[in-house]
């Protein structure tokens, strides 16, 4: 597959199947690799980054005078301060210093201002000293992954095409996804409704008080306004323990290196093909592993081996 540059070359992740994992040989679990694309974040976020740019650029609103500024758990941000580097945009990124310490190094090296805020006040923080910053100096542009259409439009354009023209059987059953800002799920949905319009569309999110990078509960935060909950047939919530155990899982029984988000997703893949009797699954895999090396779940005795 030949692209001019590497922007454009962004998405065109792999649809895998999961042989290994399914707990049923009548019931297919196909996983989207996220993890391998070729942005800066490695991530499916480095598709919303391109489309909020590009849609910004479009509108006049983004110039080279001004800053781009994002509140973000990170891969987001590492999106931005890649493609804002690409495009000769100064980025600064605000985000909770409970972050891994591989998504700080990411951004610097990307060359992103980095401002980080009390990790005990989660995303709501961020947010809010972003949107403060806005509103004292109007150099800077928020992209507002949160609010922007361009977020769940990557997905309905891009992402969830890419599934359907892979896809390699006659139906997909059930889809799953983690929820953050509700882009991936809400443009994934729209587009695999169109074609299966009874789909069972699975959210899935942290416990209550507990953390996933990447993943938000909503029963604890704002929801995003890009999150049509009309698109979703469930929410779900799996623990952080869950999400390491299927994240370590995966890689013992298919040798893919996956994010804790990943693992979430996968670790609700696996539960609801035990349940039923036949069907294809698709599970979005949203990175890969290797911004979450400094993290204590790849070093503790838990174990994905058999």
């Amino acid at each position: 597959m030949y692209f001019k540059d590497n922007v454009e070359a962004l998405g065109h992740t792999p649809l895998v199947e999961m042989s290994h994992l399914s707990p049923n040989k009548k019931v297919r679990i196909l996983a989207k690799m996220e993890g391998q694309s070729v942005g800066g974040s490695g991530s499916i976020k480095d598709r919303v980054a391109r489309y909020m740019i590009e849609a910004a650029e479009a509108g006049g609103e983004l110039s080279r005078e001004r800053t781009i500024i994002e509140a973000t758990s990170g891969n987001t941000g590492i999106a931005l301060a890649w493609l804002g580097r690409r495009k000769g945009y100064p980025v600064t990124i605000v985000m909770p210093e409970s972050m891994s310490l591989e998504r700080r190094q990411l951004l610097r090296i990307f060359g992103a201002e980095l401002i980080l805020t009390d990790g005990a006040l989660g995303m709501r923080g961020a947010i809010d000293k972003a949107r403060e910053m806005v509103a004292s100096d109007r150099k800077y542009f928020m992209p507002d992954q949160f609010s922007n259409p361009a977020n769940p439009l990557a997905h309905y354009e891009t992402t969830g095409v890419e599934i359907l023209d892979d896809f390699p059987y006659d139906r997909i059953d059930v889809l799953i996804c983690g929820i953050g800002t509700g882009g991936s799920i809400c443009g994934v949905s729209r587009r695999l409704r169109e074609r299966y319009p009874d789909i069972r569309v699975v959210g899935v999110e942290p416990q209550p008080g507990d953390s996933i990078q990447g993943l938000k509960c909503m029963d604890e935060n704002e929801v995003p306004a890009v999150l049509d909950l009309s698109l979703i047939t469930e929410r779900v919530n799996v623990s952080s323990r869950e999400a390491a155990v299927a994240t370590r899982l995966l890689l013992d029984r298919e040798g893919i290196f996956a994010g804790l988000s990943s693992g979430a997703a996968l670790h609700q893949a696996v539960k609801i093909a035990s349940g039923m009797a036949s069907g294809n699954v698709v599970v979005v895999l949203p990175d890969g592993g290797w911004k979450y090396l400094s993290l204590e779940f790849w070093t503790e005795g838990e174990t994905g081996k058999r």
